[in-house]
């Protein structure tokens, strides 16, 4: 008695469909682990410093600029339109120029600085290079060394006027 051979058997290993299907799960496994390690390192957060210890000592100078603007009464509000900001200040703010810090919550990468000139009396104004959204940290200080101040906040959708500005 001879065995029936199914023409399936003739064909050779590579022109089969159940070695392929093997080959394929193991393979869809690594591109994915390899998509996902580019992923990872492209867009990696910035949460935590190189230098934490250095960021800590200037995190303590900062809180103390800003319990010295808080004594001095001096307080600000920021207008965003279009590409214009306007800084409208209260108190002793004797300085010609602020420079206002904007920083992404997330990507440091993103982060600019804006001199702000003075306009007229507790009025400064600058032109913004980049973008700056809600939910982004501000920072403003002086220019001048003789003043020791600090104001902070995180902007909110009130900051940004809509329709542009100049």
């Amino acid at each position: 008695m001879q065995a029936h051979i199914s023409s399936e058997d003739e064909r050779p290993w590579f022109r089969q469909f159940w070695p392929w299907f093997l080959i394929l799960l193991p393979a869809s496994v690594v591109i994915a682990g390899v998509s996902m390690v580019f992923i990872a390192a492209e867009g990696a957060d910035d949460l935590v410093a190189d230098e934490y210890y250095k960021r800590g000592l200037e995190i303590n100078r900062e809180l103390a600029r800003e319990e010295n603007a808080e004594r001095l009464g001096i307080s600000a509000g920021l207008q965003i339109a279009g590409d214009s900001i306007t800084v409208l200040t209260r108190g002793p703010v004797s300085s010609a120029q602020l420079l206002l810090e904007l920083s992404h919550p997330m990507e440091a990468d993103r982060d600019f600085q804006v001199m702000l000139l003075e306009s007229t009396p507790g009025e400064y104004r600058g032109r913004l290079q980049d973008g700056a959204a809600p939910r982004w940290h501000w920072t403003l200080s002086p220019q001048s060394d003789d003043e020791s101040w600090q104001l902070s906040g995180v902007l909110g959708s009130a900051e940004f006027v809509r329709g542009g500005g100049g």
